[in-house]
């Protein structure tokens, strides 16, 4: 269990082999942990980076000036380009429990969480039955699974989205994945949560065609 593991799998290659690394994979072109395409995905660490496209378009996106002409080129104009900070951790914080694991079909579970499929993971207010957060995971492949939290508004500062993600992590670890977070690079909130939870920000980024 790597973080090179997941990329490789993810991605087609890993490490890359230049600054922008251009590999054709078919995982471009079949469905991803939600069950639609995702025809362009990147990842860039100190050592360069992967963007994975599909095959049959690769050495058009090679030679393109710009990382921003990817949707054009690969068939999917109305969509945008998105960059993201890029985060993992094999030492997810000591933080207590903040939720209870669910299947993502029981009939209380909040709807945003229902598309990640199997266990999500929800904390709920003991008194009121209100859910305040929680926590869903975007099973790429064997080797990597993304965590992606969203807090009530009127429970945020509480602490909830770092006890969450780390604890959703140490599940991840003992499933024998890696866990990955991204979060964009102007979300404090996010970015503060992720570190607290124990995903430091190493500089790495992620990038490709922004979901529709």
């Amino acid at each position: 269990m790597s973080i090179e593991d997941h990329l490789r799998a993810w991605l087609g290659v890993w490490p890359p082999r230049s600054k922008l690394h251009v590999t054709g994979s078919r995982r471009r072109t079949t469905p991803g942990w939600d069950g639609r395409v995702h025809p362009a995905l990147g990842v860039g660490g100190p050592d360069g980076a992967v963007l994975s496209v599909p095959p049959e378009h690769q050495a058009r996106v090679a030679a393109a000036r710009t990382l921003g002409e990817v949707p054009v080129l690969i068939g999917y104009p109305e969509r945008d380009w998105f960059e993201a900070v890029y985060r993992w951790t094999t030492r997810p914080a000591p933080l207590r429990d903040a939720g209870v694991w669910r299947p993502a079909t029981a009939p209380d579970v909040p709807g945003w969480l229902r598309p990640f499929g199997g266990e999500v993971l929800v904390a709920v207010d003991a008194e009121t039955g209100r859910h305040l957060a929680g926590v869903g995971v975007k099973r790429h492949d064997e080797h990597g699974h993304e965590l992606s939290v969203v807090t009530a508004v009127e429970a945020r500062g509480r602490g909830l989205a770092r006890r969450l993600v780390a604890q959703a992590a140490r599940r991840v670890l003992d499933e024998g994945a890696v866990p990955t977070y991204l979060h964009t690079a102007s979300n404090a909130a996010s970015a503060a949560a992720a570190t607290a939870a124990g995903f430091p920000d190493l500089g790495w980024t992620a990038f490709g065609v922004a979901e529709h």
